[in-house]
């Protein structure tokens, strides 16, 4: 039995909503192609988020206040909840 390895070549994958594109390697195919600066082209793979654009990596995610968030909670419900068709009703 012969063991048949995929092709792996190489390949960018570029971050639309970052403006960031890399050149790596991979298994991955696409029709699109990109010339890219060492004058090579290279099927491109069109992705949604990348480390450029993910909060994680970015350092801009978001901080929740769930300790606030339980005392408002705590707040409003301690005593039965709030009075209908008070400030709190939607």
């Amino acid at each position: 039995m012969q063991d048949k390895q995929p092709d792996y070549h190489p390949v960018v994958f570029r971050d639309r909503a970052a403006g960031y594109a890399f050149l790596t390697r991979s298994t991955a195919t696409s029709d699109q192609t990109i010339d890219w600066d060492d004058g090579g082209t290279y099927p491109v793979v069109d992705v949604e988020i990348s480390s450029e654009s993910h909060p994680f990596y970015t350092g801009k995610a978001r901080t929740v206040d769930t300790e606030g968030r339980i005392a408002r909670f705590e707040k409003r419900y301690r005593d039965g909840g709030p009075a209908p068709g008070g400030d709190d009703a939607a």
